[in-house]
């Protein structure tokens, strides 16, 4: 299974202005550190929940359709399936209608189950999956504790630039730890 991103986020979870304020920065000689730090810090507290914050498109490719009928999907949380296509053994894909599955958005992780199996497909990413994923469109979306995580490492990162590959400052502060722990998505 292959997950690649298709749009990213229109938005960030913490505006420039917010980063600054907490920052204590009030010049604009900085701005696009401060905007890349945001930016970063919002991937890495996605990739340390196993979620992504901004509403943003991703397209999960997979090979075959699992005996169960059912696949897990490799992002979320799930806001939509937008698309689900078939390809046969010559390549040509078929749209599925939403009625010929099920979605559980809600999973951990989010699934998809076919009512009837695909008919024989392509034998390397026969099935495309275009799903919309996040917490939401806006900033106010995303649960407090996680944007506040990107403050602390906007804060740390930029505090610690220029410090070299000290491999304490590549590690998160345990403040971050703490704040993103509750929302990290473990498999049961």
């Amino acid at each position: 299974m292959t997950a690649i991103q298709t749009s990213a986020p229109a938005v960030e979870p913490v505006s420039l202005e917010e980063a600054k304020a907490f920052l204590r920065v009030d010049h604009v000689s900085e701005d696009a550190l401060v905007q890349a730090l945001i930016a970063a810090a919002r991937t890495h507290v996605e990739a340390l929940c196993g979620r992504k914050l901004i509403a943003q498109g991703w397209r999960v490719y997979v090979d075959a359709l699992p005996e169960i009928g059912r696949i897990r999907l490799p992002v979320g949380p799930v806001l939509s399936v937008d698309a689900v296509t078939v390809y046969d053994k010559e390549g040509n894909g078929t749209e599925l209608d939403a009625a010929d599955y099920l979605v559980d958005a809600a999973g951990i992780p989010p699934r998809i189950a076919f009512r009837r199996r695909p008919a024989v497909l392509r034998e390397m990413n026969g099935i495309e999956i275009d799903v919309t994923v996040g917490f939401g469109a806006t900033s106010l979306d995303v649960p407090s504790p996680l944007r506040q995580a990107i403050l602390d490492l906007v804060a740390d990162w930029y505090d610690h630039r220029g410090t070299g590959l000290d491999t304490a400052m590549m590690r998160e502060p345990d403040r971050v730890v703490a704040l993103v722990e509750p929302y990290r998505a473990v498999l049961l």
